[in-house]
């Protein structure tokens, strides 16, 4: 059984989140929600949503640890079933405390990260990989970019918030580049005609490091220090 209790706190900005408690199987869960409403195009690693194109909400749940569930894209599409989100949206999950989430902002960029780090490493390991689904999600990043942006620019974006998030985990003092299940979303202005839709979101094109800044901000203020 699960029932969405009513936000707790409302941030206000170009990413406003609400912060949602839930109980499920007998624990108390959080999530973070932005309601981003019309206009968006996001792109995402996401299990619900993943993709790139048109999206209303960002839900950012927080699961049990020990999570089982081989069917998370449903479970994550009732969760916002249940906190009234109609329409396409994203979905991310995390075992980790979703309840203070860190905040990075630079120039008109706004960047929202939960992070949890107690499985980390580095992205190139001699482990083999596994075809089986992987775990909830631990460093989730979300960013809001008040511009259009291309679908290259929307990739590169994506990788340029990954590496604003190593460079925020090295600075702490963190010998990994992540976790094995981090995800990230990245929503910018859906094209309007005459307006500009920009192609590039490389850490040195003027989006793109403001879009580094405000992540590296974000999760450095979400990531405990080790």
């Amino acid at each position: 059984m699960t029932a969405v209790l009513p936000s707790v706190r409302t941030a206000t900005g170009l990413l406003p989140v609400q912060r949602l408690t839930r109980f499920e199987d007998g624990a108390e869960l959080r999530a973070v929600l932005w309601r981003a409403g019309p206009g968006w195009r996001m792109i995402s690693s996401a299990t619900l949503g993943g993709g790139i194109g048109a999206r209303a909400w960002v839900l950012n749940a927080q699961v049990a640890h020990g999570y089982r569930r081989t069917d998370p894209e449903r479970h994550l599409a009732a969760l916002a079933d249940g906190a009234g989100l109609r329409g396409a949206g994203v979905g991310l999950m995390t075992a980790a405390d979703v309840s203070r989430p860190g905040r990075g902002r630079s120039g008109g960029v706004e960047a929202v990260a939960t992070s949890g780090v107690s499985v980390r490493g580095w992205a190139a390991s001699p482990a083999e990989g596994t075809r089986t689904p992987a775990g909830p999600g631990t460093i989730n990043i979300v960013v809001a970019v008040p511009v259009a942006m291309s679908d290259a620019a929307l990739v590169n974006a994506v990788a340029t918030a990954t590496e604003a998030k190593v460079q925020a985990l090295l600075d702490l003092g963190y010998d990994c580049s992540g976790t094995p299940t981090d995800a990230v979303c990245v929503a910018a202005r859906t094209p309007v005609p005459g307006d500009e839709v920009h192609a590039f979101a490389g850490p040195r094109s003027l989006w793109g490091a403001r879009l580094a800044r405000a992540v590296h901000g974000a999760v450095r203020e979400a990531t405990p220090t080790p």
